[in-house]
């Protein structure tokens, strides 16, 4: 009885902590702009199915290209602790977004087959699409677990983590859910892939539209 009283003692304190630290705007702005940005929708369900139906990607090329992104997240990571750790996280993922919009929407060339025109092989372009855009999500990622790191407070460090992160999983879900939701109001299925195209566009573009409230949001970061 003793030890129980104890735990829900401690227990109680770590949630004051933690909603006591949760209700800082220098804190739940930023957090609640990540959110929104990791939300926006995703085409990757779709262009799954267009890789291995329409290009006819095997598991073993599929592995690959896993297995190169693990390394490019890692380079990306090497990357922020190299160069970037020092450069506010609103700059890093304000610039890190624009580039990736450009590049995210080269792969118009491969839904159009447009690559095949221009002589890059689809495997080619594909391994090195996902490389480039792995790094660059990683390298704007690194300053949200900065982030969550650093508003922790003594005491509750791991719980308040844990729900941060659980927060960014939770954005990641939000986004699959909602390009799956474009998905199939433009009729793309495993087998027709004709409106594939614009939805990359439209999931790119709206990578855009969380940028118009960094200033608001993340002016403390």
């Amino acid at each position: 009885t003793l030890n129980m009283s104890t735990l829900l003692r401690n227990s109680t304190s770590q949630l004051k902590k933690i909603f006591s630290t949760m209700r800082n705007p220098s804190i739940y702005l930023p957090i609640l702009f990540i959110f929104l940005w990791q939300a926006t929708p995703s085409p990757d369900s779709a262009m799954f199915y267009f890789t291995t139906n329409e290009l006819g990607f095997d598991p073993e090329f599929l592995g690959r290209i896993r297995l190169a992104s693990s390394f490019a997240s890692l380079a990306g990571v090497l990357s922020y602790r190299t160069w970037l750790k020092n450069v506010s996280a609103r700059d890093i993922i304000f610039w890190t977004t624009l580039i990736s919009v450009p590049l995210s929407l080269t792969q118009l060339l491969l839904t159009t087959h447009y690559n095949r025109v221009l002589g890059i092989p689809d495997q080619l372009f594909a391994l090195t699409d996902s490389v480039v855009l792995t790094v660059l999500g990683q390298i704007a990622f690194m300053p949200t677990l900065t982030l969550a790191a650093a508003v922790c407070p003594p005491g509750v460090e791991g719980t308040l983590f844990a729900t941060l992160m659980s927060i960014y999983n939770a954005s990641f879900t939000v986004g699959s859910e909602l390009g799956a939701g474009l998905t199939a109001f433009l009729g793309i299925t495993d087998k027709s892939f004709d409106q594939l195209s614009l939805l990359v566009v439209i999931c790119s573009l709206s990578s855009l539209l969380p940028l118009l409230f960094i200033d608001r949001f993340m002016k403390r970061v």
